[in-house]
């Protein structure tokens, strides 16, 4: 809406000073054309906006005016939680509340802590996806955060592992994990809380008929740490013993994160190795899985046991060398 748009035109220049025609144009994401036409909207409005000509000119309001409409509506209020992260913000719809939000907060605030906000906002940033990874597409997201806005029961279409489960489920939160999205719910035909990939939702249906009250004592922050812990311990189901080089060592906690972290501080070295190595325990997946992750070592890495596993990587790597022989 304009009246939306004049006013963070107001804002921005309130907290910012002068700014250019095509500074403010690229944050309020119009053309420059339309910022003249605000601009003098604004002016026409009693606001006292100027315009300098010149290559350091721009508009600026008068000095000493100072607006009081900081007011925050229920959406801008909400998006607050999200100010760290500003893409999940966008994907939950509520990219611009959360701009218009900040704005307000900053006109609000003494001249002082005002630019004390902003270095900060110019010098950390937030980007919650994992290195060499795009996030998922989640399509359905939009629907999944009105159920949890609004408390609604949801009727979902979900893909698992095993197949395709129909499910009606009382929403508890949203997560954001290495650039994907997780719902909390618990499902209305046992009452148990469970975690649901957003990206595998397949049909979704948000209800009109309110969701149960949530859990006596629940947290959500305290469920994802402990669901995390569970989830971590039923994956990583076996031990293997390696033989890794000093390059090694330094690979396996960025290979394995906590795993690798485990395996270094536990590490044990032979007097009569001059060399360096050290043998290490490591928690891996089930067999197949476990010689994928052990092969990411190369020849900085032998496995000694358990001898299945060293059985399938000798029938791996045999294969291997075959064809390319």
């Amino acid at each position: 809406m304009r009246a939306d748009r004049l006013l963070a035109l107001l804002l921005l220049l309130q907290n910012r000073g002068r700014m250019s025609a095509p500074e403010l144009a690229e944050e309020l994401e119009v053309s420059v054309r339309t910022v003249y036409r605000d601009a003098e909207a604004l002016a026409a409005s009693g606001v006292p906006v100027y315009a300098e000509r010149g290559p350091a000119g721009g508009f600026r309001l008068m000095d000493g005016y100072r607006t009081r409409l900081t007011g925050l509506t229920d959406d801008e209020a909400d998006s607050l939680a999200l100010a760290g992260m500003p893409t999940a913000a966008a994907e939950l719809g509520l990219g611009a509340e959360l701009a218009t939000a900040q704005l307000k907060l900053a006109a609000a605030l003494p001249a002082g802590l005002s630019e004390r906000s902003r270095r900060i906002q110019e010098r950390f940033h937030l980007d919650a996806t994992a290195w060499f990874r795009t996030a998922e597409p989640a399509p359905l997201l939009d629907r999944v955060a009105d159920a949890v806005w609004r408390r609604r029961l949801l009727r979902a279409h979900y893909r698992r592992w095993g197949g395709e489960t129909q499910r009606v489920l009382h929403p508890l939160g949203l997560v954001l994990k290495a650039g994907n999205w997780y719902l909390v719910a618990s499902a209305s035909a046992d009452g148990v809380v469970r975690t649901y990939r957003v990206s595998r939702f397949l049909e979704l249906t948000v209800t009109e008929e309110e969701s149960a009250e949530r859990p006596e004592g629940f947290d959500l922050a305290t469920y994802w740490t402990e669901a995390s812990r569970g989830l971590e311990a039923r994956v990583l189901r076996g031990t293997a013993r390696l033989r890794v080089s000093p390059a090694g060592l330094r690979l396996l906690p960025a290979l394995f994160g906590a795993a690798g972290d485990r395996a270094v501080a536990g590490a044990t070295y032979a007097d009569a190795d001059a060399d360096g190595w050290a043998e290490v325990d490591l928690d891996v997946e089930e067999l197949r899985v476990a010689v994928a992750d052990v092969l990411r070592l190369g020849l900085e890495a032998e496995v000694l046991g358990p001898p299945e596993l060293r059985a399938e990587m000798t029938r791996c790597v045999t294969g291997l060398a075959q064809r390319y022989a």
